[in-house]
């Protein structure tokens, strides 16, 4: 039986990228006693693969070698990596991938690199189906909404449900999902990156509440008290992935001949605050790090505090 027909919850589901998605994805899967592998190259790493390793363990999921391992054994091959992989993890597949597997591409990119990507699978035998995830993931998990698309989505969306998927099909044209994804973006990683901006800025000059009571006055729908401590920490825990997709963002926006000025400030942005993350500013941030703080004005003062040191250069 081929990988295109099989009951999909008999499949060997491999997950490229054991992240914060594929660790959530392992565990939903697993809990239907789906068979999963995953592979990461923070598995080569005995400091950064030691959690993973103990996820894997405690799952039930079978960690592989090497991309080409994974490939070689799996029906269905999901990419979760970061947006700067997604064209190398689909080349380091290809030459393993089984005739007729699947492969889910789960990557914030381009709709350039999507079809980079498909051509190095389809090349191969495989099926590659890119997929826009449209929200945070962890509070929907396996039920983040998903879109498909490429000339097998509509032959793999209804196997995605089957196995729990919140998945629907964009188009048949590779692309277009991305292209929603990316347009999506440029103003989700933006307004993250705005409200840093005007909030620490806001707080150095004592201004913060007539701010936020403008805000609210403005966009009376939003809680910008709570929206504010949210992409705050979401950022300091995620900013380096974030400014990886922003850079595809700016690059979808450059494919059409548009100069992406505001997503190239946004990736900056991003990727400064993960800077800071990364020399421990903000502490541990840990596997519940992001939700660590409920109050995004003592996060801007430690950027205050920073700015002001003599340790900042």
């Amino acid at each position: 039986m081929t990988a295109s027909s099989a009951n999909p919850r008999h499949w060997n589901v491999g997950l490229v990228g054991y992240g914060e998605v594929g660790r959530i994805l392992a565990e939903d899967l697993r809990q239907q006693d789906v068979k999963v592998l995953a592979f990461d190259i923070k598995l080569r790493s005995d400091e950064a693969g030691g959690p993973l390793r103990y996820h894997a363990e405690h799952h039930g999921v079978r960690l592989t070698a090497s991309h080409a391992e994974l490939a070689g054994q799996s029906d269905f091959i999901v990419s979760a990596v970061t947006a700067s992989q997604a064209v190398p993890v689909a080349e380091a597949c290809s030459g393993a991938v089984k005739r007729g597997a699947w492969f889910l591409d789960f990557n914030s990119a381009s709709p350039g690199a999507k079809q980079r990507a498909a051509a190095l699978i389809d090349h191969c035998g495989g099926r590659y189906v890119e997929g826009a995830v449209m929200t945070s993931i962890p509070p929907h998990r396996l039920k983040v909404p998903l879109l498909l698309g490429g000339k097998d989505a509509c032959a793999l969306a209804p196997l995605l449900v089957t196995l729990g998927f919140n998945a629907s099909v964009a188009s048949e044209k590779l692309g277009v999902a991305s292209a929603v994804k990316m347009c999506r973006s440029v103003m989700i990683k933006g307004l993250e990156a705005m409200v840093i901006e005007s909030f620490t800025t806001a707080r150095a000059y004592g201004v913060e509440d007539a701010v936020l009571a403008s805000l609210k006055e403005t966009f009376p729908g939003i809680d910008w008290e709570k929206q504010g401590a949210y992409f705050f920490q979401r950022v300091i825990e995620h900013g380096r992935r974030r400014s990886e997709e922003v850079r595809e963002v700016a690059e979808t926006v450059r494919e059409i001949g548009l100069e992406p000025w505001s997503s190239q400030g946004t990736a900056e942005r991003q990727a400064w605050m993960a800077d800071l993350a990364d020399q421990g500013l903000f502490g541990d941030r840990g596997a519940e790090g992001f939700a660590r703080s409920p109050d995004w004005r003592s996060e801007a003062d430690r950027i205050l505090a920073w700015i002001k040191s003599d340790t900042k250069a």
